[in-house]
């Protein structure tokens, strides 16, 4: 007799079924809507401070412990390229301070010991890799001053190349990139950031090392 029943038991019309099927559908995506509103909500509720990058001109930034932002290597072949470089640095909102061999350094001094406290009091060197500079015995000196005072690629050793072939680049810079001077001011602008990035890379350090 239950097995009667059970084969005569009504089963749901499709109407219902079709119902409660569009009943459960719509639900699911009212509450994803409010657990999306809730979520969004707990959010806006937490204030999100903008990060902001270090004053490399405050009175405390550990960019005063050097004479120099800058230390221009060059030939005297390409002075003239040196010095419009120089002028774009220093006219920059930062006032980015530029060691110039030819006009500041000290009369009366050894070439070589000039040349090493300016590579020593500079953050960071930039070196106007020419063929003029290839040539020059003095150029080459500096590029290895440059690598004995940091010898890890951190941003200090900014190579330009102009006028000279991939193939001519220094084997002692291989393992730092360089900028390809085509457009002056592209160029003199991709050097002015990287100088920025390290001085606020060093002044994040800084702050970060006294916390």
């Amino acid at each position: 007799g239950w097995f009667r029943r059970l084969l005569h038991k009504p089963k749901p019309s499709s109407v219902e079924s079709s119902l409660n099927s569009s009943h459960s559908a719509s639900s699911s995506p009212s509450s994803s809507s409010s657990a999306r509103s809730s979520s969004s909500s707990a959010t806006s509720s937490i204030p999100l401070s903008p990060v902001s990058a270090p004053d490399i001109s405050a009175s405390d930034s550990p960019r005063w412990g050097k004479s120099y932002d800058v230390c221009v290597c060059h030939s005297e072949g390409d002075l003239e390229l040196a010095e419009e470089l120089v002028s774009y640095l220093e006219g920059q909102p930062e006032s980015l301070r530029c060691f110039l061999q030819l006009r500041d350094a000290v009369a009366g001094s050894a070439l070589g010991t000039e040349l090493c406290d300016a590579m020593r009091g500079s953050h960071c060197w930039v070196l106007l890799i020419t063929p003029a500079f290839l040539r020059d015995p003095w150029c080459q000196f500096q590029m290895h001053q440059a690598l004995v005072e940091a010898p890890m690629a951190n941003g200090r050793t900014i190579p330009v190349l102009r006028g000279v072939d991939r193939r001519e680049y220094p084997k002692e810079l291989r393992n730092i990139y360089y900028i390809s001077m085509v457009l002056k001011e592209s160029s003199f602008r991709q050097i002015r950031d990287t100088v920025l990035r390290y001085l606020q890379d060093l002044c994040q350090s800084s702050t970060s090392g006294m916390e």
